[in-house]
This record gives C-alpha cells, sequence and structure tokens, in this order.
C-alpha cells in the first residue's frame, strides 16, 4: 500500500515528517506484523527482539492502548477531511 500525492503531503506536514520513506518503512512494518518497531525510541537503532523495560505488564498495555486510540484518531481525522474534498 502506498500512498500519493495530496495524502502523503498531508500526513508529512501533519507528523512534522521530513521524507516520505519515513511514512513507507513504517506501513511496512505494519503489513510484515513488525508492530514491536513501533516501540523503540524515536533516534535509536532497532534491536532485534529487544524492546523497551518497562516495571510490569499493565504499563507496557496501557500505552500500547494509548498509541492505538491516537492513531485511530488521526486516521478518522484524515478521513473525514479526505471525503470533504
Amino acid at each position: 500500500m502506498r500512498l500519493a500525492g495530496k495524502p502523503m503531503k498531508y500526513v508529512l506536514n501533519e507528523l512534522n515528517i521530513r521524507h516520505k520513506t519515513q511514512v513507507e518503512t513504517w506501513m511496512c512494518w505494519y503489513k510484515n506484523g513488525e508492530i514491536h518497531r513501533f516501540e523503540q525510541p524515536v533516534g535509536k537503532q532497532y534491536s532485534f527482539r529487544k524492546g523497551l523495560k518497562y516495571e510490569n505488564k499493565q504499563e507496557v498495555e496501557n500505552r500500547y492502548l494509548k498509541q492505538q486510540i491516537e492513531v485511530l484518531k488521526k486516521y478518522a481525522e484524515l478521513e473525514r477531511e479526505w471525503l470533504e474534498k
């Protein structure tokens, strides 16, 4: 799945991303089921199967669910704007 044209530019501007390959990389990770990669801190290199250390599972689950909610909110907002055009 590739975003092209105006939707891609909007995503880049909205998330303050400099180059489209970052979004394409994220989409590739998601398609391949490599969602654990999204947990790595910004600017840190990915280490195979070595996620961040949390104190307990509840904290990990809360963080994951909050991220899902944020992504869904942003997608709903983008979709609404696309449909208005």
